[in-house]
């Protein structure tokens, strides 16, 4: 049985911005609470605009209405970067199944003025430009504007973050100059109430950076697992983004916050669209154990990667399945 997540997390991100530091702090404490107990919560007051959604969301169903050959000139196996076009179970997040049915487009940080090869950002092993459909007037544009509001939002994140580890609001400044930041728009056509064996939206999994930001439609399809190994169903919430934990932060956390275990069924009979911002360090980083998070009790429990190496080795195992090589 899968129960209604009724009581989920909810904090109101408009003292995000106060200036006064004890609002900033009682912050902080709602999202340490979640952060430890769920690794989620729904935040309200975000300050990404309805009008910037909506023209990702519009851009997004143009593009996945295009024919299968068109979107295929923009297929993500063909990029080093894991850029472009996902087709329907070209990826595998769990693999104990046989492919994700969903189709997506991937892009990374690009300034919203248009660019060229000599200025694609250094981000080692995720080094690469963009892919864009030379045959949807403002697709760029309006995709981009979400981005940079979300990055914008994320980068908000981190003083927050500190503060919950108990840290100086500043701590994380020199570790995001390069905002890592892969950001999706994913298409989840209906599935049968009963899935098809080793078929699912998207599998269970965990993220690969330090936290996600997610846009969801209003087609219920994200479950998320509990401590007591439950599927639990985040329902969508008008108004709301869903920021869930990511490898990232349970390792340089030492698992003091969670990485939350998730997946995606769309059993309603219609198709779902979500956008999810995934946001990591500056892609040289090392994910060494933050002050205070290895202790006697918990001692140092990951090898340490650098974050760029960890996020390239995550996505070829996802895409191994299809034949991506990078």
């Amino acid at each position: 049985m899968i129960r209604t997540y009724v009581t989920a997390y909810r904090s109101d991100f408009k003292d995000a911005r106060s200036r006064d530091p004890a609002l900033r702090r009682a912050l902080a404490a709602e999202i340490r609470d979640a952060c430890t107990n769920v690794g989620f919560l729904y935040i309200k007051n975000h300050g990404i605009s309805e009008e910037a959604t909506n023209a990702a969301i519009s851009a997004a169903r143009q593009f996945f209405a295009l024919p299968t050959e068109t979107k295929m000139k923009l297929d993500i196996h063909a990029t080093p970067n894991f850029k472009g076009y996902t087709a329907l179970l070209g990826e595998n997040t769990n693999p104990e199944n046989k492919g994700d049915l969903h189709e997506g487009f991937d892009l990374g940080w690009e300034p919203a003025e248009a660019v060229n090869a000599s200025q694609v950002r250094e981000d080692g092993p995720m080094t690469g430009a963009n892919v864009w459909p030379g045959n949807l007037p403002g697709f760029r544009k309006d995709v981009l504007a979400y981005y940079h509001a979300a990055v914008k939002l994320g980068l908000s994140l981190f003083p927050l973050f500190a503060l919950s580890l108990n840290l100086p609001e500043n701590f994380f400044d020199d570790k995001v100059t390069k905002p890592a930041a892969i950001m999706r728009l994913l298409r989840y056509p209906s599935q049968p109430v009963r899935p098809l064996e080793g078929v699912q939206g998207i599998g269970a999994h965990t993220d690969y950076e330090c936290f996600t930001i997610l846009w969801q439609d209003t087609v219920p399809a994200l479950q998320v697992m509990n401590t007591s190994g439950k599927w639990i169903n985040a329902v969508p919430i008008p108004g709301t983004l869903i920021l869930n934990l990511g490898d990232q932060f349970a390792r340089w956390t030492n698992d003091v916050f969670k990485s939350t275990i998730h997946r995606a069924i769309n059993a309603s009979g219609r198709e779902r669209y979500s956008i999810p911002l995934f946001f990591g360090t500056d892609y040289e980083v090392k994910l060494e154990p933050i002050p205070g998070c290895v202790t006697e009790d918990n001692p140092a429990k990951y090898e340490i990667v650098t974050a760029g190496d960890y996020v390239k080795s995550r996505l070829e195992a996802t895409y191994a399945h299809s034949g991506v090589t990078a």
